[in-house]
């Protein structure tokens, strides 16, 4: 799945300043609730008698002064005009502390508003788009299907539905493929697959830190190395370039298959050039096998990233023959080598 999604997307490159190299061309380059409890009275008012007084404690002078006239005043002298600490406010003042108006009186804590919002966001990620009536969930691959066995059917076919989508969009609308993808990872987030889907579809849609760490996770889940060069170039985008080559020099590089170990060098001689190396960039793509026979993709993209560099470094007689060379066997017309060759030609002087 991660080597056919690198396929589709060739190396683009750099003549108006952007980068080259990487698995997507060189595009790389979220208060305490008050108490509504009743207060305590003061310290030593409870069961006190008051100096010079009759004798009755303050409790019992506050029920007595409710139904005698002029309590009221002495309630107030007694207190310097404010109510007891405890006490019920008036009918038509403010509500008591600790509950809300707009919840029916019902206590700010038990529907705080930052947790309803935090629920509605992560509810919409369950949720996730909506899914088109004619995907099923077969259309997946086998080995795809076959991982997602152990969950309860139900919940398998829906998640199957989910990556489906998300394969079905990722090149003509990778957001709605990445929310695709998270959905099916709020049902099923131990599942390397689906962590792969997330991660791809995350890289696709531009979401760099989230697919590097969605790759990670299901790299330690399966130990895949397929994910390498997405991962490198997510740290190329990042400005990490250094951790790239780190990823480059890896051992596990060296038994790649010849699409992946490309995809490799392209990223590492990018990361190269982000350093300003870029003789450094052109050893690098200059051991990688340009002149294989065969009109592959990734000898497509290769060939590219060498002409880009070469105009890179000035040598533009250099790099107009391999954007030649890249066109010729570009018959998908993955790169926009002919039009490359065009504009430098027209910068080339004639003799």
């Amino acid at each position: 799945m991660a080597e056919e999604r690198r396929s589709q997307r060739p190396s683009q490159g750099t003549g108006s300043g952007g980068r080259s190299g990487g698995p997507r061309g060189g595009k790389p380059a979220g208060g305490k609730p008050a108490s509504g409890g009743r207060g305590r009275p003061d310290k030593g008012s409870a069961g006190r008698p008051e100096k010079g007084g009759s004798g009755r404690s303050s409790r019992s002078s506050e029920r007595a002064d409710r139904f005698e006239p002029g309590g009221d005043e002495r309630r107030d002298r007694r207190s310097g005009g404010r109510p007891e600490r405890g006490g019920r406010p008036e009918r038509g003042g403010r509500p008591e502390r600790g509950r809300s108006e707009r919840s029916g009186g019902k206590p700010d804590w038990k529907r705080p508003a930052d947790k309803q919002v935090d629920r509605t966001a992560e509810q919409a990620r369950y949720d996730g788009p909506d899914l088109p009536e004619d995907v099923t969930g077969k259309e997946l691959d086998r080995s795809i299907t076959a991982q997602l066995k152990g969950l309860p059917e139900k919940l398998a076919s829906r998640v199957a539905r989910h990556l489906a989508a998300a394969g079905m969009l990722i090149d003509d609308d990778p957001e709605t493929a990445y929310q695709h993808t998270l959905a099916a990872r709020a049902r099923a987030p131990r599942l390397a697959v689906v962590r792969e889907a997330a991660g791809e579809a995350a890289y696709a849609a531009g979401h760099y830190a989230e697919a590097l760490a969605e790759l990670r996770a299901a790299k330690r889940m399966n130990g895949a190395t397929a994910y390498l060069p997405i991962m490198a170039d997510c740290h190329r985008a990042l400005g990490h370039p250094d951790q790239a080559l780190k990823l480059a020099k890896s051992p596990s590089v060296a038994n790649f298959v010849p699409e992946a170990k490309a995809e490799m060098t392209i990223v590492e001689a990018g990361a190269r050039r982000d350093m300003g190396q870029v003789d450094a960039a052109l050893r690098t793509l200059e051991l990688a096998p340009l002149t294989s026979k065969t009109r592959a993709s990734w000898v497509v993209r290769l060939r590219y990233a060498y002409a880009d560099t070469l105009e890179a470094a000035g040598r533009l007689t250099d790099a107009l023959a391999w954007f030649h060379r890249t066109h010729a066997i570009d018959s998908d017309e993955i790169t926009d080598a002919a039009a490359r060759a065009e504009a430098l030609e027209k910068r080339i002087p004639q003799d």
